[in-house]
């Protein structure tokens, strides 16, 4: 259910029940209505009017962030030279993945598959923006595509939730050393 048409403080209370549970989902996967709800500011009626179920709701949280991972590349190119730029949009592939862990661990089955499926196309759209940005400028490597480098992150999703903190950078910073070309000063 979108927020267009809405009253403006329902659209205000969808957001902030959206942005609590996004907030609980990168503390721990086992979130709560009654938390979210409290968290957000709003009662349980409230929540249930926008969101009837756990699912629903933490489909949302995954939906919008990857809209906002998938904006953020025209943002940042717009902003920062394609090296840069590249180097933001993984830094906030780091963030999404926190959560998206959080999402994916908490719905069954086969709600994550469909988000997943869903989501796969406009994200590497995204990343191929910013990789052929960044070809173009001549700061990255030119033998590398968006499917590649989505499988090497896909990766992260093999680190433990108690080590995410103390590797999941680390390790983005070796797979975007592995996309600078020899030389180039990214």
């Amino acid at each position: 259910m979108s927020t267009t048409g809405r009253r403006p403080d329902a659209a205000q209370n969808r957001t902030r029940i959206v942005e609590a549970a996004r907030a609980a989902l990168a503390e721990s996967q086992h979130v709560h209505l009654n938390e979210i709800a409290k968290r957000a500011g709003v009662g349980q009626g409230t929540l249930y009017r926008n969101f009837s179920n756990r699912e629903a709701l933490l489909a949302e949280v995954y939906r919008r962030d990857v809209d906002e991972l998938v904006a953020a590349a025209t943002d940042l190119l717009a902003a920062h030279e394609p090296g840069e730029a590249l180097r933001k949009w993984l830094d906030r592939v780091i963030d999404y993945a926190e959560v998206k862990r959080g999402v994916l661990a908490a719905l069954e089955p086969e709600a994550w598959q469909d988000l997943v499926a869903h989501s796969h196309n406009p994200i590497e759209g995204a990343l191929g923006l910013l990789l052929d940005a960044a070809k173009a400028a001549g700061s990255i490597r030119t033998d590398v595509g968006a499917r590649g480098v989505l499988l090497l992150i896909a990766y992260l999703s093999r680190v433990r939730h108690d080590e995410w903190e103390a590797m999941a950078r680390p390790l983005m910073n070796v797979i975007f050393d592995g996309l600078r070309r020899q030389g180039a000063d990214g």
